[in-house]
């Protein structure tokens, strides 16, 4: 049986931007979050995927997870919560997006239940990231599952996804992130988030530190000028797809999904298999990363495409 990929994190109501037929602009209600997003990505590449978290019981979490269904994520580690969803507003008006989110007392936020080995049976790889891993409780609780699970059966993979304006102690917040780092196996990072957590440090020495520390592979995304996978001894640059570019709200979260899907379609969501992976797999995983990339920048919102429509 093939091994499911666990998305483990936030799932929230992304208010995008759109312009009003009458005059003026308004803000549409759309499904979000950085693993989220990733999971259905996944989903709708035709692999494997679940999503672990906390969902409130309010319209919006039935949006949720209507969504997640539709995507074909497997919805049994999702959590129910009678609590509110949180709500992030989308700011466009910069080269990247910025966001204000209202989450207190969010079923996300309130999420701590770690489920134990009998829950993750059929689970091969977990991924986490974003804003999970900033608001307590729930960041204590996901960190917690991934130290337990780090090196061990499942492969774990992460991208940053930094939101600095959420982050009340920064100090606290830089400590967990070079925890996470070193445990990671899949490291995927923006050079924008490269650049708050170490600002200066070479992207091929950031790859390198965190190689040494047992990652098996790091994907430095650079947007529109593509992306650079780093293995042991190996530089892999990918070009970006030029593509019709409607916003790039989930472009990062796509091409993790990709990448992921790549290397699941090679045989490599193993740490053996990725470790022993030739050029010419990863090459095509990395690529595929920026083919999802490109394709939801087409789109509004975080709206990843189908494998057949790739």
């Amino acid at each position: 049986m093939t091994s499911t990929i666990l998305c483990c994190g936030e799932a929230l109501i992304d208010f995008v931007p759109v312009a009003l037929r009458e005059e003026g602009s308004g803000y549409r209600p759309c499904p979000g979050g950085s693993p989220y997003n990733v999971a259905r990505a996944l989903g709708r590449l035709d692999v494997p995927t679940g999503f672990l978290g906390g969902i409130s019981r309010d319209f919006f979490g039935d949006m949720l997870v209507e969504g997640l269904e539709e995507s074909g994520v497997a919805t049994r580690w999702v959590e129910r919560r009678r609590a509110p969803s949180t709500l992030g507003f989308v700011s466009l008006d910069a080269d990247e997006p910025a966001y204000a989110f209202y989450d207190a007392e969010a079923a996300d936020r309130a999420w701590t239940s770690l489920p134990d080995e009998a829950a993750l049976e059929g689970v091969g790889c977990l991924h986490f990231g974003s804003i999970s891993l900033i608001r307590e409780p729930a960041a204590g609780a996901y960190e917690a599952l991934l130290q337990r699970e780090a090196r061990g059966k499942r492969l774990v993979t992460f991208d940053p996804n930094v939101r600095p304006s959420l982050v009340a102690d920064e100090a606290l917040y830089r400590e967990r992130m070079a925890r996470i780092l070193a445990l990671a196996d899949i490291v995927k990072i923006s050079a924008a988030d490269l650049d708050w957590l170490h600002p200066g440090l070479d992207p091929a020495a950031a790859a390198e530190r965190w190689l040494g520390q047992g990652a098996a592979l790091v994907a430095v995304t650079f947007g529109e000028r593509g992306v650079v996978g780093y293995t042991r001894g190996r530089r892999l640059a990918i070009d970006a797809i030029p593509a019709g570019v409607v916003d790039t709200v989930g472009a990062g979260d796509s091409f993790m999904a990709g990448l992921l899907a790549g290397l699941h379609d090679g045989g490599l969501l193993k740490r053996a298999s990725l470790e022993s992976a030739g050029e010419a797999a990863l090459a095509r995983a990395l690529a595929l990363g920026q083919r999802v990339a490109s394709a939801t920048c087409e789109r509004r919102g975080a709206d990843a495409p189908r494998r057949a429509a790739l």
